[in-house]
């Protein structure tokens, strides 16, 4: 099974040479062909090859996005959103051409409601800077998924991360988008509302379409009071099962763990090596609570019960912010510290996620996959809801070795699915995950395509992503 799906679409040289000049004139030193920022706006941390487009624009507002994809419409030129190209599935490659729009410059916080615990921002704006401009309302909005993303492309993705397993993922904390869709028409999908029974669901339709079904530009998000207290620690498992038989427990006796994250012996070493923390080199548990003193204080105290049952501790948990924050930032870099393990390789990082009682299961049979493969490949993860990550390591110039790690990538995916669970709980499909969408949802992807085709019949919105070719 092929992991990725790079097919090469085929180029309209004369729309994309017309709306090239269109936009120059338009935008001119705005609108960007040089062969640097193409690529930059094609690669991201990702280790599938770059497909870049003709030509950036850096836009500024909902009507400049709106002008783009008029000209692009037109012409039947493809368009392909950009945040801050943290995304790890080839989701802004161009493999038809066409234009990348930089959403970066719409970085402006439009209303903050605080009385309604939400706010509306421009798609460009970070979730850092979001809540580095929230942090005297009391409020904060809790999404994380490591990297310093887009809220738009964190909607556009369905990002999660560390929090989810409180606060859940993008798809519970977006109320409303603003879009331009393929026409060149502008879209606001709902109110702010918290719940409406008003019509289709257009917010969740666009929410995980990866720009193909239009251009989020603004969007409304849930917050949340920053809580009174936050602790947290680590605590070692003599194994991988033992720590996921924890975490399972700690769910479903209602422990409100607001991050509850696996590292296994790999990681822990790649951690030690790049953040210089001198745990021990065994599976371990990174927990938070969110609450007051004594919630906090009973929360940790049930936790150590829990862990103590299946062998794991001491659990050392601080309320100290500051050593809190090196943990974090320890858990943040993973993707870094992994590299640590063999310098000079690339890295393919990929994430599924099982039912919480598969999870044990699901990770203990892809260690041992990972060392039948004789692969480098620590695991981390967002157990708390059953989603894990594997960074495999692999020497590019090694074609044996690359066709190794895609062939434990796809047995991972399958494995997932196998269990009930997805190809990916928090990456997106992009370009590498196609291939295991049909086994995942069956006749459910063809709905998708008629989607895609009443909403956008010429394919110009981020084509060759999320869908299979036919």
């Amino acid at each position: 099974m092929a992991l990725a799906d790079l097919r090469t679409l085929e180029r309209n040289e004369d729309g994309i040479a017309t709306v090239l000049g269109i936009l120059a004139q338009r935008f001119g030193e705005r609108f960007q062909t040089g062969q640097a920022i193409r690529t930059q706006h094609s690669h991201t941390t990702t280790y599938l090859p770059s497909q870049a487009p003709d030509g950036v624009v850096f836009v500024k507002s909902t009507e400049e996005v709106q002008d783009v994809v008029r000209a692009c419409a037109a012409h039947r030129v493809p368009v392909i959103p950009f945040g801050t190209g943290t995304s790890l599935e080839g989701h802004i490659n161009a493999p038809g051409g066409g234009i990348s729009i930089d959403l970066s410059g719409m970085d402006r916080i439009l209303a903050v409601h605080a009385e309604d615990l939400d706010v509306t921002v421009e798609a460009g704006v970070t979730r850092q800077d979001l809540n580095t401009y929230l942090r005297d309302t009391g409020l904060f909005f809790p999404i994380d998924p490591g990297a310093n993303a887009s809220l738009g492309g964190m909607a556009s993705t369905r990002a999660s991360g560390t929090n989810a397993v409180r606060y859940g993922t993008m798809r519970e904390n977006v109320l409303s988008v603003k879009a331009v869709m393929p026409d060149g028409s502008i879209v606001t999908t709902a109110k702010r509302a918290r719940k409406s029974s008003a019509g289709y669901d257009l917010t969740r339709l666009l929410v995980g379409a990866e720009g193909t079904l239009g251009v989020i530009t603004e969007l409304t998000v849930k917050l949340y009071g920053i809580p009174q207290a936050i602790s947290g620690g680590v605590c070692p498992f003599p194994d991988v099962d033992s720590a996921c038989k924890a975490v399972i427990e700690t769910v479903q006796m209602g422990v409100p763990v607001a991050r509850i994250e696996l590292i296994n012996a790999l990681g822990m070493r790649a951690f030690n090596n790049y953040a210089k923390l001198g745990f021990a080199e065994t599976p371990c548990l990174f927990v938070e609570f969110h609450g007051t003193d004594a919630g906090v204080a009973e929360q940790a105290e049930t936790f150590g019960e829990i862990a103590a049952g299946y062998g794991g501790g001491p659990f050392r948990w601080t309320a100290d912010a500051e050593e809190r924050t090196r943990l974090w930032k320890a858990r943040h870099d993973a993707y870094w510290a992994g590299m640590t393990l063999r310098p000079g390789a690339r890295a393919l990082s990929t994430d599924v996620c099982v039912p919480i009682s598969r999870l044990a299961e699901c990770i203990v049979e892809t260690e041992a996959d990972i060392a039948q493969s004789g692969l480098v490949a620590p695991i981390v993860g967002h157990v708390g809801d059953g989603n894990f990550h594997v960074l495999a390591l692999m020497d590019m110039d090694d074609a044996r070795e690359i066709e190794a790690v895609e062939a434990f990538v796809a047995r991972l995916n399958m494995r997932a699915i196998a269990m009930d669970g997805t190809c990916t709980g928090e990456h997106g499909v992009g370009q590498g995950k196609i291939a295991f969408l049909p086994y995942e949802l069956g006749a459910g992807v063809e709905v998708m395509r008629a989607i895609k085709q009443a909403i956008d019949p010429d394919n110009i919105m981020n084509p060759g992503k999320v869908l299979p070719a036919r």
